[in-house]
């Protein structure tokens, strides 16, 4: 990557690309010197770092304080690769404690704008420990509901990206940015460079989205908007005739539930089973990417597993409508969901909760994928964790059944007396013609089966699964 490329900007460009006029005010911890030539009195040390500072201004690795971003506050911390490779010693880690402590402090949220190559060697275990302190000031703004986001720029490698990067909320990165645990220097000869870089960790679904320098503040700023924090008083009520039932939590001034989407095709209601599974199943019916279209004036979207997979019939994200009200959002797209898409409903809904906003769900496939490969990849386990997560919101969670609601696959993101469905849309506890099967009927008698089934709009509403039929 060249020198001056915007992702090898240094810490204070960085900076200043996303707080542009609105500036940013420095702070420093108390101080806390090293002995000569640091704790392991590695000969050269102090020399080392005094040319560093010489070369970078800088009197350590990391730079932190607060900031607006768009019209958001916020404590940004920035590392500064000329800084003997941005790595990590006892003060950096004084300044990162320092950073998620005053995010903490002020209840802002953190964002992290990450290079580096890892733990300072001249420091030995005293720098590698800093990991730990990183983890647990992270844990305490996790605790506390304050969101982390990451930008990582080119190189995030080692320790860095595995704390203060991989372990943020969101991860955005730059384009062509060097990113992954293994540096150039340590991975094996042989490896795949892809594998280490901003677009590889994005197809592996460890990265969010690679942002091109000049849309950075835009995006970030959206995040800062969606992701809060919020209070209740903070959080735009939607029309009370939009909202679909009573907030899940027990407070009665608890957040609002996210507003029902309209239905976007104009069918009748079905008159057999038969008909309704065609409704769902005809190739014209609007999908979730036109609803999603239809809801949000902003869509942010999170992508992958954080385990190396993705699942493209999923959607993920937060979004926020054009009344301001942040939501977060979990789509399926008509085809089978493999655990890759489990896992990241999963990790979003929990974000949401921990978060304190509203999420909603669009119900649309014909069940979880079956293949060898699902299997493998733990398809049982990952639709175990994504009920648990709808079972375990404190947040109102809204679910909206667009299409197929198949059997497990589908229950499994829909939440439990607060599901709706729209007249194009069918849920049953299997396929009618595996239905059919399983109790050995011939094909001719899977329209019948269908009506046994009892799975149109209007079953659903009379049997109590759903609380309405939208329009």
């Amino acid at each position: 990557m060249p020198a001056d490329s915007p992702a090898r900007a240094t810490a204070r460009e960085t900076i200043a690309l996303l707080t542009g006029a609105a500036g940013f005010t420095e702070h420093r911890p108390p101080s806390h010197p090293l002995p000569p030539d640091g704790p392991l009195g590695w000969a050269g040390y102090d020399a080392a770092r005094e040319r560093a500072a010489s070369r970078t201004g800088e009197e350590e690795s990391v730079v932190y304080g607060t900031g607006v971003v768009g019209d958001r506050a916020c404590v940004l911390l920035a590392f500064e690769f000329g800084f003997l490779g941005g790595s990590l010693g006892r003060l950096t880690g004084d300044r990162l404690a320092a950073a998620y402590e005053l995010a903490l402090t002020r209840r802002l949220p953190l964002l992290a704008l990450v290079a580096t190559g890892g733990s300072r060697m001249q420091e030995g275990m005293v720098a590698l420990t800093q990991l730990q302190r990183v983890a647990a000031a992270s844990t305490r703004l996790r605790a506390a509901g304050l969101p982390q986001i990451a930008v990582v720029r080119d190189p995030t490698t080692g320790g860095g990206w595995a704390t203060v990067g991989a372990g943020a909320d969101v991860v955005l990165a730059l384009p062509g940015a060097q990113v992954g645990f293994a540096g150039s220097r340590v991975r094996p000869a042989d490896a795949d460079p892809h594998a280490y870089s901003a677009e590889g960790q994005f197809a592996a679904g460890q990265v969010d989205a690679v942002v091109p320098p000049g849309e950075l503040a835009l995006t970030v700023t959206h995040w800062l908007r969606a992701l809060g924090p919020h209070t209740v008083a903070d959080m735009p009520r939607p029309d009370p005739h939009a909202v679909t039932g009573a907030p899940r939590a027990a407070a009665p001034d608890a957040l609002p539930a996210a507003p029902l989407p309209r239905a976007l095709s104009a069918v009748r209601l079905p008159e057999t089973g038969r008909e309704a599974v065609a409704a769902a199943r005809d190739p014209l019916r609007p999908r979730a990417e036109a609803y999603l279209a239809d809801y949000f004036a902003v869509r942010l979207p999170l992508h992958g597993d954080r385990c190396g997979s993705t699942d493209p019939g999923l959607l993920c994200g937060f979004g926020l409508r054009a009344d301001g009200l942040p939501v977060a959002y979990v789509a399926q797209c008509g085809t089978p969901t493999r655990p890759a898409g489990y896992r990241a409903a999963a990790r979003t809904i929990r974000l949401a909760d921990r978060l304190g906003i509203p999420v909603l769900t669009l119900i649309d496939t014909p069940g979880a994928a079956n293949d060898a490969e699902a299997e493998r990849a733990g398809a049982g386990a990952a639709i175990a964790d994504a009920f648990a997560a709808v079972a375990a919101a404190r947040v109102p969670v809204t679910t909206l059944v667009i299409g197929e609601g198949g059997s497990g696959g589908a229950l499994a993101l829909a939440a439990p007396d607060n599901t709706h469905v729209t007249a194009d849309s069918y849920f049953s506890v299997i396929a009618p013609e595996l239905a059919a099967a399983i109790l050995k009927r011939p094909p001719s008698e899977t329209g019948a089966t269908a009506d046994q089934l009892r799975l149109r709009p209007q079953d659903l509403l009379e049997l109590g699964f759903a609380r309405s039929i939208v329009s």
